[in-house]
């Protein structure tokens, strides 16, 4: 598969855009728990897995701009668009905290933990955790935090996280009411809904 370059938005031109152009999209492709905490105005929230899956069903038409937490997924999104034949798709620089950083406004819902934050909470926490049960109790009980490493270390190869989709299985992770995809796809704009 050939990976084409996302082009990017800073965060200070996407809040002119959007002053600008009544006509631009923006697609929060991070999960709706993380959606629901945080967002900008007007963005709509399509996961990054369910994206993935139904590209073919979105009528993007306008401008759009993917928007995650760093950038990231949003890339991940631009790659699945790009080879689906979107072109008029740029990705927000550095995600919604370098735009809530830049003064960009955002809705605040909640205190929850970005993606991110809780895969290296939860990755520091088992590699300590081995570590000390490796010296106090038992030598094979550190090899938990190698097996840790050894995931990290295949999660940046492979650009994928499975810790990051046990823990947004999580009932902390969970919006409070769980999009179904028919109801993501009211929201979006889809190709059944015309253009």
């Amino acid at each position: 598969m050939t990976t084409t370059t996302a082009s990017t938005v800073h965060p200070a031109e996407l809040q002119r855009r959007l002053t600008e152009d009544s006509e631009l999209m923006l697609l929060d492709v991070r999960t709706p728990a993380e959606f629901e905490s945080v967002h900008i105005r007007g963005s709509y929230n399509v996961p990054l897995d369910q994206l993935a899956e139904h590209t073919d069903e979105l009528a993007l038409d306008g401008h759009v701009v993917l928007v995650c937490q760093s950038g990231n997924r949003a890339s991940q999104a631009y790659q699945k668009l790009a080879a689906a034949g979107f072109d008029s798709v740029d990705v927000l620089d550095g995600g919604i905290a370098a735009y809530e950083a830049s003064g960009g406004q955002v809705i605040r819902r909640g205190n929850r933990w970005d993606m991110n934050r809780q895969v290296r909470m939860a990755a520091g926490s088992l590699v300590l955790l081995g570590t000390l049960a490796g010296q106090l109790v038992h030598p094979r009980l550190g090899l938990l935090a190698g097996a840790v490493g050894a995931g990290l270390t295949y999660s940046a190869i492979s650009d994928s996280c499975a810790m990051a989709s046990v823990l947004s299985r999580m009932p902390w992770n969970r919006a409070k009411a769980d999009p179904s995809l028919a109801a993501l796809f009211e929201q979006a704009p889809t190709a059944a809904q015309g253009r």
